[in-house]
């Protein structure tokens, strides 16, 4: 009996993901004020997704580590965070062009991707922001940027460098999980902070919320890319379920799709611009959500750490005998605006 009854379970969980893929979909409110995507602006942002990933956390302070430089040189971090208790990095720094705040969020590495693709599917949590009554989002994503460390140094950092440089604009990113961690970052500065400038561009990004929720943000942030790449299975996730609008995850918009076509040397890279819904069934959503492969390559460059197989952090010797961490082993390596002497605080 105890068998039949964990077969039951299986094939009912095999039809519900059968039909996730399904075409019909909820429809954001308003999508007439939808972002307006910028190819150039994609090359130079997807180089600080990519560049997060890296591990040796002085390099990375000081931009010079491998990923850093090319369309980024100039970049200065002000604010370099990692939750060694959760697997979490993040930093904050000034560019020069474009002239803005860049807050970039590290997706899972290798390990700790499957832990919460496993947690993905009903997990929701009702978001506790005035006027997004029967918004839910994913209870993981959330906490992983409301209750770390995360949240409160990235918000000190943003109002250190508004203090020195003035209102200019926030560009929030990041790749994966980090791209859910992005889009939670960009709704606290514009709902809690009462920022009115904020940009979003992610890379890989799973859905985060419901369709209630991706309406209302699609509102409150309107200036938000998601860029999907081929037949990377992060986006598919949650699955989306159109006969359970109340619980099904929905995307919001706007997407653009890269995908390639033809073969070998005579291939080139289409970037589809998706329409208004979150979900249009003719951009990523047209093909099945199975490689990894895609998921690690954005634009050609690797969106991966380089140890994949843990949560490392390098540091130099100075790094190393300086007390940095918090009894949870989480530390913040900070620095005021355009001051180049390293300041490594509790």
């Amino acid at each position: 009996m105890k068998k039949t009854w964990w077969c039951f379970i299986f094939v009912t969980w095999l039809c519900l993901f059968s039909f996730s893929d399904a075409r019909t979909e909820l429809k954001a409110r308003h999508t007439e004020h939808l972002a307006q995507y910028n190819h150039t602006l994609a090359l130079i942002l997807v180089e600080y997704a990519s560049a997060v990933y890296l591990s040796d956390l002085t390099q990375l302070f000081t931009w010079t580590c491998s990923r850093c430089g090319h369309l980024t040189e100039g970049f200065e971090i002000i604010e370099l965070v990692v939750d060694v208790e959760h697997c979490l990095q993040a930093f904050v720094g000034v560019a020069e062009d474009p002239h803005a705040i860049i807050i970039a969020f590290r997706g899972t590495n290798g390990h700790s991707l499957q832990n919460w693709i496993e947690d993905l599917y009903w997990k929701q949590h009702e978001i506790n922001y005035p006027d997004m009554d029967d918004a839910m989002v994913h209870r993981g994503f959330y906490t992983a940027y409301h209750n770390t460390t995360i949240r409160p140094a990235v918000l000190g950092a943003v109002e250190r460098a508004k203090k020195f440089y003035g209102d200019i604009q926030i560009i929030v990113i990041g790749h994966s999980m980090g791209g859910a961690m992005a889009a939670f970052c960009a709704l606290d500065l514009t709902v809690n902070k009462q920022e009115n400038k904020v940009q979003v561009m992610t890379f890989g990004q799973p859905r985060i919320g419901n369709g209630v929720f991706a309406s209302l943000y699609s509102e409150l942030i309107p200036n938000t890319i998601r860029v999907t790449h081929d037949h990377d299975m992060v986006p598919h996730l949650p699955p989306y379920y159109y006969y359970l609008p109340q619980k099904t995850y929905q995307h919001y918009p706007r997407e653009v799709w890269l995908y390639n076509i033809g073969l070998g040397s005579l291939a080139y890279r289409v970037e589809k611009i998706c329409d208004g819904s979150g979900e249009d069934p003719s951009c990523s959503r047209s093909v099945s959500g199975t490689s990894i492969t895609d998921h690690l390559v954005y634009y050609g460059l690797d969106m991966k750490s380089d140890d994949p197989e843990a949560c490392r952090i390098v540091t130099n010797s100075y790094v190393q005998n300086t007390s940095i961490r918090d009894s949870k082993g989480n530390l913040i390596l900070s620095r005021d605006p355009a001051t180049p002497f390293l300041q490594l605080r509790r």
